[in-house]
């Protein structure tokens, strides 16, 4: 990996990221690099966001696609007439069940038939809709059998991949690297440890969702013994009005098929469902976290299952977080241009091919092999590694030390904090959420002395980590990337900007 890459961009952030070969001519001849960062950072000169060529627009692109291209609209079709025929012979012990089965067919093969008939793109993601209430449904109406649940939820996955994924697939011509980028954040090797981990967090929270459902007896745990079990079956997922660990199979399905949709231009052609993908994964996949942070304070222990989803989500967060940045700063653009914030949400446009980044379309030139693709955008100085693993020790430490009750609870808590916005800080746009950490070092380095009956170890044992959270969460550490100036948000600059004394 060239020195360069490692270049500090803060002093730069207008910076245009090239490939070794395009940055050796940018540094023979400034003034044409700085030319590129004006018309880069400025939105481009007239540009309409679709080129200035005059030709259709992505969204409305994707909005005649189901039109042009109709077989899946029979798929779909098929579809329905399987729900139809298959919700009285399953056996579902709920009238709610059988009607809804038999309704979400008609609807189906209506709205298909719309699609093909009428020539109406709304009527074949309409029919996305009513994939989505598929999955929902059997955890809305508590659904008393299994295979009702089962039927379900695969003949919804199955119609929300004919309506919208399969059609969202179509190469979208242009440029594939943001301006100002160092890679592309939306390439399928991109997106491929998104998918796994949506797809492991859903068979995971699926089998949770069976004990809740009471289509199984019992809840496997290797670590915690009954701990899935009293999870499950606490206050906490009682206070649900449906069962929290089907939420959480239906979030994770989607985040997974949404890993799917669209090409590697995603980012500029379809910011809405980058949005989308963003707010399932980063703000409702934290709350997620954050609620199986509180089971050993609110429920009394820990669920393997759980914490394992847990972790997966936190690494979804780090690697999801380039993407949303890319596509806000795209809206940006082309609401400078003119746009309405509603136009460019959905209709997206394009940028010209000098303006883009590296070649998207070969493997990153920048020394990288393929198998690192997955990453490019997260990267774990060790200063952060260090710090994760003070967060897992201050997690174990009321067992080591023997402290309990509100000093127990504090160091579960902040534990598990510090780790997870540690994880989130090893992604190189969310760098800056590690300052995060320095409010919680302090909170652990006073914590032994308000709460009474602290033996003098763990104090001091608190006092000394938390020293070290605090030291480790200042650097920021190497970043390897170039994300069109937002990298300088990973600085000290960022508190610079949030102190209202500051000059």
């Amino acid at each position: 990996m060239s020195d360069e890459r490692r270049d500090d961009s803060t002093d730069e952030p207008t910076a245009v990221a090239t490939d070794g070969r395009i940055r050796d001519a940018n540094a023979e001849s400034g003034e044409e690099s700085d030319d590129r960062v004006e018309t880069s950072t400025d939105g481009g000169d007239g540009d309409d966001g679709n080129g200035g060529d005059g030709s259709m627009r992505p969204g409305d692109m994707m909005l005649a696609h189901p039109t042009e291209e109709i077989w899946p609209q029979y798929a779909i079709i098929s579809l329905g007439l399987w729900l139809i025929a298959s919700t009285p012979t399953l056996g579902y012990e709920s009238a709610l069940m059988r009607w809804n089965g038999v309704i979400s067919g008609v609807v189906l093969i209506a709205l298909a038939g719309l699609t093909i008939y009428r020539e109406s793109g709304y009527a074949n993601y309409a029919n996305g809709v009513v994939g989505l209430w598929l999955v929902f449904s059997p955890i809305a109406f508590w659904a008393p059998t299994a295979a009702a649940y089962a039927n379900n939820t695969l003949v919804g996955i199955m119609v929300m991949t004919f309506s919208i994924i399969i059609v969202m697939r179509s190469e979208m011509d242009g440029p594939a690297v943001p301006p100002g980028w160092s890679y592309n954040p939306s390439t399928g090797a991109q997106r491929a440890p998104l998918i796994a981990l949506g797809i492991l967090g859903f068979f995971a929270s699926w089998y949770m969702a069976a004990f809740q459902l009471e289509y199984i007896s019992s809840a496997w745990d290797p670590l915690y013994g009954t701990g899935t079990e009293q999870i499950l079956t606490s206050k906490v997922s009682e206070a649900f009005p449906v069962s929290d660990a089907g939420l959480g199979a239906v979030a994770y399905s989607v985040e997974a098929l949404m890993g799917f949709m669209g090409d590697r231009r995603r980012w500029r052609t379809m910011p809405w469902m980058v949005a989308f993908f963003g707010v399932v994964v980063i703000p409702l996949g934290f709350v997620q976290v954050l609620l199986v942070i509180m089971q050993p304070i609110m429920v009394g222990t820990w669920c393997t299952l759980c914490l394992l989803s847990a972790f997966g989500m936190l690494w979804m967060i780090s690697l999801t977080v380039d993407e949303v940045v890319a596509m806000g700063q795209y809206l940006v653009r082309l609401m400078r241009q003119g746009d309405s914030l509603w136009t460019a949400f959905w209709m997206g446009g394009t940028i010209p091919e000098d303006e883009a980044g590296v070649d998207g379309s070969a493997t990153r030139p920048i020394d990288d092999s393929p198998v690192r693709e997955p990453f490019w955008g997260v990267s774990i100085p060790w200063t952060l590694l260090a710090a994760m693993a003070l967060g897992v020790w201050l997690m174990l430490s009321p067992t080591v030390f023997g402290t309990s009750g509100l000093m127990a609870d504090s160091s579960h808590l902040v534990g598990s904090l510090i780790v997870s916005f540690t994880v989130i800080a090893t992604a190189e746009p969310a760098r800056s959420i590690r300052f995060l950490n320095v409010p919680l070092a302090a909170w652990i380095v006073v914590a032994p002395w308000l709460f009474a009956g602290v033996p003098m170890i763990a104090a001091i044992n608190a006092v000394v980590a938390g020293v070290l959270v605090l030291v480790l969460s200042v650097p920021r550490g190497p970043i390897a990337d170039r994300y069109g100036g937002w990298e300088r948000y990973a600085t000290l600059e960022t508190v610079d900007r949030l102190n209202p004394l500051s000059s």
